[in-house]
């Protein structure tokens, strides 16, 4: 050692530590970015013909021998450094306990700073596109230490069996809130918009054909019973393309009869109720409570776009398509509401006017609340459920947060709401 420093000259010294301080500060960097990486951006990046992403995808792979040579290497230099510096400090300023101590200090705060802190900072925030290029240095010692890495990894693998623990390679999956995080914290690489359409993907599941069904109250009847003018006025002047049919008794759905089917025969002065019933089709009932995804799987296996939902007696509670399905993922398609005023934004003095029949999942959806969906579907049945009666004066409440103001009533039920923001959103805002 004396030899050493007797031999190479101070700048020559001084260049090996700042050399093995870099190379030491490069296998944390390599660590730290390697382990930080998402894979599935790695995949993506090899699929685009990124060679450095597919190697580090596949050193990845291999998790075990990339640990060890990166441990192994890092741990060497950070070994040798102390004694080289120590040797330095001695050699330049004699053999006492405070150049020993000061050396000591100097080398751990050296390797502190520029092999542990820095690099891995860089590492963690910059992990694919350094990943990406370690590799190619990474993957030639591999080769270099394979005896040695078999005989460690054989050693750690051995030491674990005797405590009974198991290791495994392969990627472990995603779960489903993992991956959900994952949608959420996407913002910088899809719009909001698309972000919206996943989440809702995942929300799919937990949704009932009750919760996007149009109630029985809304849903336009022809009646082949009523006479033969009147039947030929509600086809002309219907903006829906299939009509459900009762024949005299509306809570005794007969079929489904397709409007653009009776165009050919509107003009026909000789028209009866028989020309309409020949081209009415099968109902198709599906039971209160069908989850969604199933009812969509219903309708690819089937060629149908309409179901009418009934309960356990057989009567119907409402009608869902393919469409509302479909809304439930993109949004609706138009930008009218049939139960939300035009704006269905909060306004200025932080009110919002909505109609009874508003249903609880799109006021939860637009204006950023929390209203119970566990029990009634729309803004009158969960005011009603909460007062237990059907109001016969303006009164005010106050439902998960939200303060509600009855505006309007009747006999059947609450009809006009004014809600006001809550205090939380208006801290935010």
């Amino acid at each position: 050692m004396d030899t050493f420093f007797d031999d190479w000259p101070f700048y020559g010294q001084v260049g090996l530590v700042l050399f093995l301080l870099a190379l030491s500060g490069f296998f944390s960097m390599a660590e730290t970015s390697m382990l930080s990486s998402n894979r599935h951006r790695l995949r993506a990046m090899a699929n685009g013909g990124n060679a450095g992403a597919a190697l580090a995808e596949r050193l990845l792979k291999r998790i075990d021998s990339l640990l060890s040579v990166l441990l192994i290497s890092n741990n060497l230099i950070n070994t040798v450094l102390p004694i080289l510096v120590t040797g330095i400090a001695l050699h330049l300023f004699g053999d006492s306990g405070l150049v020993l101590s000061v050396a000591t200090l100097l080398v751990a705060l050296l390797i502190i700073v520029f092999s542990e802190i820095t690099p891995k900072v860089i590492g963690a925030a910059f992990p694919e596109r350094i990943a990406s290029n370690v590799g190619w240095f990474i993957l030639p010692l591999t080769y270099i230490l394979k005896p040695l890495l078999w005989f460690i990894n054989s050693f750690v693998s051995g030491l674990m069996k005797v405590f009974g623990l198991q290791t495994s390679t392969e990627n472990r999956a995603m779960s489903k809130e993992e991956l959900r995080s994952l949608v959420l914290e996407s913002n910088r690489f899809v719009s909001t918009h698309h972000r919206n359409i996943l989440l809702n993907l995942f929300n799919l599941e937990n949704i009932l054909v009750d919760d996007v069904m149009t109630p029985r109250a809304k849903i336009e009847i022809l009646d082949l019973a009523r006479p033969i003018d009147e039947v030929v006025q509600q086809l002309e002047t219907c903006y829906h393309n299939k009509l459900p049919v009762c024949d005299g008794d509306s809570e005794r759905i007969i079929g489904i009869l397709s409007v653009k089917k009776t165009l050919s025969l509107l003009g026909d002065t000789d028209l009866q109720h028989q020309d309409f019933r020949s081209l009415v089709s099968e109902p198709y009932f599906i039971p209160s409570g069908t989850p969604v995804l199933q009812q969509m799987q219903f309708f690819q296996d089937n060629q149908q776009r309409l179901s009418l939902v009934v309960n356990e007696y057989g009567e119907v509670l409402g009608l869902v398509t393919f469409e509302d399905i479909v809304e439930e993922l993109i949004g609706e398609f138009t930008t009218s509401f049939s139960s939300l005023s035009n704006d269905p934004r909060w306004l200025v003095d932080g009110t919002y006017l909505a109609t009874g029949s508003t249903s609880l999942r799109d006021l939860n959806r637009l204006l950023n609340l929390d209203l119970p969906l566990d029990g009634p579907r729309t803004l009158n049945g969960l005011i009603l459920e909460k007062l237990e009666a059907i109001p016969d004066h303006d009164v005010s409440i106050r439902i998960a947060g939200v303060v509600m103001e009855i505006v309007h009533f009747d006999d059947q039920g609450v009809k006009t709401v004014k809600l006001y923001r809550p205090y939380s959103q208006l801290n935010q805002a």
